[in-house]
């Protein structure tokens, strides 16, 4: 898919199968749209005349051969109440009219539709990757494919001068998109082929395609030798090797502190000795979407070529129930040095996350971000639209908070204090893996892996809700790429 930047020709001369434009309600044209209107003798006024079309937001219609236009297309799209229309409405409105795009014969589009908004830049970024969202298929393992979509070049312009970041941020909007759609990708896969050392391969291949990024993968040995017991006492039940993979980004001055980001790797979650009940279970293979998002966001700053540097560690295992499995009861002493009374199985996540921060600290970063689905009382209290966040760190918080905002990809601060500390007691060991009751087991969770960062910069995103979609649309969704992305797009630009 190509996106590129329009010349500025007279509308009614530029040469494309459709042209995109924005209808508010009250029958209220956008600048393009009114242009349009004018050059064709009224043909979108006359055709709003009906009724028929009244700018909802999504609602689209397509109006053909019309008087004066070198366009084939002109295609309306609903946009609601104007003095309403903003970044959000805009990745709507784009996706319905590229929904509408891929089901027709339409292989070139011209959109308008971030004419009016005062941030082009960002307003074109988020329309690549609201485009890639609705195009993204996933049928690799289907006898049938999909149909091939004819759709292949997105052209966006401005009815005045476009703002010179365009194209910028065409080149990043591409970028986070592409990382999307391999967090998508390796999310998807079902778990008898997305094993631990099928995402140390997929690392070593993105060493392969991009220079600035090595790749070193810690077998069971190496994680033995460096103490892991908590990170190695989840994969035990399993037939699968687990694997600590290490991905670095070189892309600025060895003297310059990376930020690392640590993602959480289960490949398949049982539950293990405790296992889940078996309704969506299915869903489990989808417990590696930190990992997934911690490979898209790499592959994206690699793509940018950003100037920082950025350290990835992914604690991958898979959790399955057998007579090696660890038990509940069972206490384990993770590579910090403290040990750990495995109250239930099925808080695995914090288990091998807790072994990975302790182990990026090698790296000297300058904050650590882990990404993890980690908890179902995240889904309970932020549902499926907002990432949690908890950080140790307010500036950190503040960063990482803006940056969801600014791409559309939000998180949501929930407290760390030490009343939530007092949660995690244990009569036997250092610290338990779960509260010593289910309230707020989400900050819970969050204050464990607190333990294990002593006093350096972290933050802790809980991505349970917002990883993936379930029901008839089931799917990763390659959160939090866009939002992990923007974070290194703004920090690099502090460093540039």
């Amino acid at each position: 898919m190509e996106y590129k930047l329009s010349s500025q020709l007279a509308i009614n001369k530029t040469d494309t199968d459709c042209i995109i434009v924005a209808v508010y309600e009250d029958n209220t044209l956008s600048p393009a749209a009114s242009e349009i209107d004018k050059q064709s003798n009224q043909a979108i006024s006359t055709f709003l005349e009906t009724g028929d079309f009244t700018a909802k937001l999504k609602q689209v219609d397509v109006l053909y051969a019309v008087n004066n236009m070198a366009a084939s297309r002109i295609m309306l799209v609903g946009c609601g109440k104007q003095d309403k229309f903003n970044l959000k409405k805009l990745n709507t409105a784009t996706q319905a009219a590229i929904s509408a795009i891929k089901s027709s014969n339409i292989a070139t589009a011209t959109t308008y539709l971030a004419d009016e908004l005062d941030d082009k830049a960002s307003a074109v970024q988020q329309s690549i990757i609201s485009t890639a969202t609705e195009l993204y298929q996933f049928d690799q393992h289907k006898s049938q494919k999909s149909d091939d979509i004819v759709f292949n070049t997105l052209n966006f312009a401005f009815s005045d001068t476009a703002n010179a970041d365009i194209e910028t941020a065409i080149q990043q909007g591409k970028a986070i998109a592409q990382g999307m759609s391999l967090a998508k990708d390796l999310a998807n896969t079902p778990a008898n082929i997305c094993t631990p050392s099928y995402l140390a391969d997929k690392a070593q291949e993105l060493a392969e395609n991009y220079p600035a990024i090595s790749t070193e993968i810690l077998e069971e040995a190496d994680a033995e030798a460096l103490g892991m017991g908590a990170f190695l006492s989840v994969g035990r039940g399993s037939e699968q090797p687990s694997k600590m993979i290490v991905m670095q980004y070189q892309g600025a001055a060895d003297d310059v502190a990376p930020i690392a980001l640590v993602g959480k790797g289960i490949t398949f979650d049982t539950g293990g000795i405790s296992i889940k009940p078996s309704a969506a279970m299915d869903e489990m293979k989808y417990d590696m979407g930190g990992a997934a998002s911690v490979f898209g966001t790499m592959q994206a700053c690699a793509e940018m070529q950003l100037p920082i540097n950025v350290v990835a560690v992914v604690a991958s295992a898979e959790n399955m129930p057998s007579s090696k499995a660890t038990k509940p009861g069972d206490i384990v002493t993770s590579m910090s040095g403290q040990t750990i009374e495995i109250l239930n199985t099925d808080a695995e996540g914090r288990l091998v996350v807790c072994d990975a921060l302790t182990y990026v600290d090698k790296f000297k970063p300058d904050a650590i971000i882990d990404i993890a689905t980690l908890t179902g009382a995240c889904i309970i209290a932020l549902g499926h639209h907002i990432s949690g966040l908890m950080a140790n760190d307010d500036k950190l918080a503040e960063e990482i908070l803006a940056a969801g905002k600014a791409i559309n990809d939000q998180a949501w601060q929930l407290p760390i204090t030490e009343d939530y500390q007092n949660q995690l007691k244990s009569n036997f060991a250092d610290i338990p893996n779960i509260g010593n009751d289910r309230s707020a087991g989400t900050i819970t969770a969050a204050c464990f892996l607190s333990r294990f960062v002593e006093d350096k910069k972290w933050a802790h995103l809980d991505i349970a809700g917002t990883a993936w979609r379930s029901g008839a649309n089931k799917g990763a969704t390659g959160r939090p790429v866009p939002l992990l992305s923007q974070l290194l797009i703004n920090r690099a630009s502090e460093l540039d």
